[in-house]
């Protein structure tokens, strides 16, 4: 491909700069507000998959095994768009660099919400057998593909342009698609589960969420553009701040910082998944409680969690992110302690392994995420960041539900907590070595 063909865009981006030559310039808030957009859209697949891969999946593709075998099948299936995100980042950024910024988001979240909505299509292992798995499996590594081209460096432009002062404050901007991904995930959940019989949610009521995550990715997609085709993120693109430089070059000049990037938001990666996925399967595998309730349970702590993420923006700027953050993988590393047995005490236990839980990630995932960004040359920035939070998301989430759940299952659920007390402790060692965050303070 030529050079050339970078510089013509799509009709789809030409119609997105229309209209911002004929609104107004794109004020910070309105970046965002696309950064949030975007965050949620792709959280809130995530969460739809994630309820799924314990509600359905197990009893849905197999159905010849055991509820805990089949729980367990299906988080190895969800571990593949994790081990796919580093591909998809590569497949992207050549899409990047040579087509542009506009073409790369629209394949991405075209295939993402396409690989999404066809989930809810799936049949199940009555009907085709074996094939509904690898349907599943494929699926599944499309969504993470696409999730790897979906980075779009808005969060790297608030950074860039985020006053020394409030740089905690834009870090966490991005981080509340999360929670607010998990109320709405949740929610949908919860009303179908609670007002179908189990034979028709298995059936049919599971599918819609999937459908709802498609039209939220349309929604998504046209809020991203609108920022992405404006002369400020032109600029900042052009200027070889927000450049896609090639994956290779990045790691070779890079390599340290997205390695110790990866590790250093473990504590929160790892908890990200102990108090989402990992506590509504043991409730679902282990009591008789409704998991409509549990959802519900879910939906209220993480608004709990939205307060977190906005308090560690306050918090970071007033006492610095990596003081924050280590003070966060510390308290990990107690509640791991003894929180996982809460879910053995019923509802009370229940509710305060929840909320306190939601509480931490909020602290910490606010500001896990751009940790390290700022370590980054200006042309690495882009690739660097998209590098380092696929490996987080591999390295911390990728198979901690599956991980959790056979320590939970074999050894108990103190056992669970020493999972996460492991991330915990790689958090604070991966702080202690990254001298430069402690320099940006």
């Amino acid at each position: 491909m030529t050079k050339t063909a970078k510089t013509q865009p799509a009709t789809l981006e030409q119609d997105v700069q229309r209209i911002n030559s004929r609104d107004h310039r794109v004020q910070p808030g309105e970046i965002a507000i696309g950064v949030i957009i975007g965050r949620t859209s792709e959280f809130f697949d995530f969460f739809v998959y994630s309820i799924a891969s314990v509600l359905v999946f197990p009893a849905l593709l197999f159905p010849y095994v055991d509820r805990m075998t089949g729980t367990l099948y299906s988080f190895a299936i969800f571990a593949l768009a994790f081990i796919a995100r580093p591909v998809g980042s590569v497949i992207f950024n050549a899409i990047d660099r040579y087509y542009g910024r506009a073409a790369k988001l629209t394949t991405a979240l075209f295939l993402l919400g396409t690989a999404t909505v066809s989930l809810a299509f799936l049949p199940g292992y009555a009907a085709v057998g074996s094939l509904s798995v690898v349907i599943l499996a494929l699926l599944r590594i499309c969504q993470g593909l696409a999730l790897g081209g979906a980075w779009d460096g808005l969060a790297s432009l608030l950074a860039i342009n985020a006053p020394v002062k409030r740089r905690g404050w834009y870090a966490m901007i991005p981080q509340l698609g999360a929670p607010i991904g998990l109320i709405v995930a949740s929610g949908l959940y919860a009303f179908f589960v609670a007002n179908l019989s189990a034979a028709d949610f298995l059936s049919w009521g599971w599918r819609y969420p999937f459908f709802v995550a498609f039209a939220i990715n349309v929604v998504a997609l046209f809020a991203r553009l609108r920022i992405v085709s404006t002369p400020e993120y032109a600029a900042a693109f052009d200027n070889r701040a927000l450049e896609p430089a090639p994956v290779m070059e990045t790691v070779k000049a890079e390599g340290r910082n997205i390695i110790i990037g990866a590790f250093a938001p473990l504590a929160s990666f790892t908890l990200f998944h102990m108090v989402t996925v990992f506590p509504l399967a043991w409730i679902f595998l282990y009591t008789d409680e409704v998991p409509s309730r549990f959802l519900m349970i879910m939906a209220v702590s993480a608004i709990f969690g939205i307060g977190a993420v906005i308090a560690s923006g306050i918090l970071a700027d007033r006492v610095g992110r990596r003081f924050l953050l280590s003070l966060c993988a510390v308290a990990i590393a107690i509640f791991s302690g003894f929180a996982p047995q809460l879910l053995s005490l019923g509802q009370g236990g229940e509710i305060a392994y929840m909320i306190v839980g939601f509480a931490l990630l909020g602290l910490s995932f606010g500001q896990s995420s751009g940790a390290v960004a700022s370590n980054f040359a200006g042309h690495t920035r882009y690739t660097g960041a998209a590098l380092t939070s696929d490996l987080a998301w591999l390295l911390g989430a990728g198979f901690a539900p599956l991980a959790a759940l056979v320590l939970a299952n074999s050894f108990g659920l103190l056992a669970a907590g020493g999972y996460l007390l492991s991330g915990a402790l790689v958090t604070l060692a991966a702080l202690y070595i990254n001298k430069e965050l402690a320099q940006m303070q």
